[in-house]
């Protein structure tokens, strides 16, 4: 027992607090600023990505003209400030070590759009064939209810 005068939890609730607010007002001239020199993604070439000895090609955000460049500016902030507030959840995962997969998830899909998603963090050094048959698992049970 510490003799401090809060609790883990209450470190927790205050992170995922700050990570909140760091996302309710997005800087747009940061975001600007931020973009330049970054690679648009589906244009990133790296044609050595093992040793990383060959440099890496691409087209950045600031080679496009200010029409694009603005465009896609306003669109990331716009992306940013409607995006679902995940604090607790990213902060809970980084406390535990968990890791959040980009490989697994599950989407429950409407008429006409996503009505529910469920994403997935792993421990690290949990195998892939383990995380793969974790989420057809429940993948499973879910189709066999709905």
């Amino acid at each position: 027992m510490t003799d401090a005068p809060y609790t883990t939890e209450d470190l927790r609730t205050e992170a995922a607090r700050q990570h909140a607010v760091l996302t309710e007002d997005p800087d747009y001239m940061g975001i600007g600023e931020r973009m330049e020199g970054a690679f648009i993604d589906s244009t990133f070439v790296d044609p050595d990505p093992e040793t990383g000895t060959e440099p890496s090609t691409g087209t950045t955000w600031d080679e496009l003209d200010d029409r694009h460049f603005d465009t896609a500016q306003r669109a990331i902030d716009e992306l940013i400030n409607d995006a679902a507030d995940v604090s607790d959840w990213a902060i809970n995962l980084g406390a535990d070590g968990l890791q959040p997969s980009t490989e697994h998830a599950i989407t429950i899909n409407g008429d006409d759009r996503p009505i529910a998603r469920i994403h997935f963090a792993f421990e690290p050094d949990m195998p892939d064939d383990m995380r793969t048959a974790l989420v057809e698992g429940i993948g499973e049970a879910l189709n066999n209810h709905l």
